[in-house]
């Protein structure tokens, strides 16, 4: 065999073998906590070597590991986004919060949940990630109500970053109020405000319309009382490691004005506005309805997210 011919070999073997798309595996895994045992997915890609790893944290109510919602859709959003981030080299681990999916027998009863109670979980899952050798350094990315639990667990968890993605900077009865302004009549738009007042005062209440029971049902006040008290920009501002915010310009729950406000608290975090991207990470048309995308898991996501994300984990 010529010299020229085995240095095209070389060269052409090189070439398909960077060309191949990258094999990802999935592993299921199992922490015992008080209560029980949360399980997760850990997504990787087939590589030699020490990985980044990044912590997932799903966003507010029954949200899995995947980050879908019985009562909001079936999107895949973070099950997409762990396997768009394996095929660029990185990590993941998602997980089932205590009380929900796989995760339910940790806490069967509602009232048992508390942010505390989240905030510890996902310290000891970051500590679990922290000391496997195959990864090299820990991310932890909250979406939605999970930036803030990432925020409140980095320290704890040993993270080396933070990622707040559509997590919001004014305490979530402020927000909440904002949310609600308009789309409720009078009588129960008055009881609204009088439950959510009574909670930030630390008060459950427990005679509730049954038409408000999805968001403030006696079960689900205990949670309320501790979310509510929470200060999230302070306590994104407390984090010392690098952060990055992401948020999309077409997200109707969590405006970009709450991305602002989190740098404004921590001016040296990153900012990424990702045009058009929703609050469940796809990018949707001016005037598109609000929900349109929120139960299509077959919508790709929003390309400069993955790819942001990406320069930010592993620049």
């Amino acid at each position: 065999m010529s010299r020229l011919f085995l240095l095209l070999t070389l060269l052409l073997a090189t070439a398909l073998a960077q060309a191949a798309p990258t094999r990802i595996l999935q592993w299921p895994m199992a922490l015992r906590v008080p209560g029980g045992s949360l399980h997760g997915t850990l997504t990787l890609p087939e590589r030699d070597g020490a990985l980044p790893v990044v912590l997932m944290i799903a966003g507010s109510g029954p949200t899995d590991r995947d980050g879908n919602n019985p009562e909001g859709g079936h999107n895949d959003s973070l099950r997409l986004l762990a396997r768009e981030l394996a095929g660029r080299g990185i990590a993941s681990l998602r997980y089932d919060k205590r009380g929900v999916a796989a995760s339910r027998a940790a806490a069967p009863r509602e009232e048992e949940l508390s942010v505390a109670a989240y905030v510890a979980d996902a310290a000891a899952w970051g500590q679990l990630l922290k000391e496997d050798p195959r990864f090299s350094r820990l991310i932890l990315l909250g979406h939605s109500e999970g930036a803030l639990i990432a925020s409140l667990a980095a320290a704890e968890a040993g993270a080396d970053a933070l990622v707040s993605l559509a997590g919001v900077a004014r305490p979530v009865g402020t927000v909440l109020r904002e949310q609600l302004e308009g789309r409720l009549p009078p009588t129960l738009a008055a009881e609204t405000e009088s439950v959510l007042a009574a909670l930030e005062q630390g008060r459950p209440t427990a005679e509730v319309t049954p038409a408000l029971h999805v968001l403030l049902r006696p079960s689900v006040q205990p949670y309320l009382i501790s979310l509510l008290r929470q200060r999230p920009a302070e306590a994104f501002a407390r984090v010392t490691v690098p952060a990055l915010i992401v948020q999309g310009t077409r997200d109707f729950q969590v405006g970009v004005e709450e991305a602002l406000l989190l740098q404004q608290a921590r001016p040296e975090a990153q900012l990424l506005l990702v045009e058009g991207m929703d609050h469940v990470l796809r990018i949707v048309p001016s005037g598109a309805r609000p929900l349109a995308s929120y139960d299509d898991p077959r919508l790709p996501l929003a390309v400069e997210l993955v790819e942001g994300l990406a320069r930010f984990i592993s620049p």
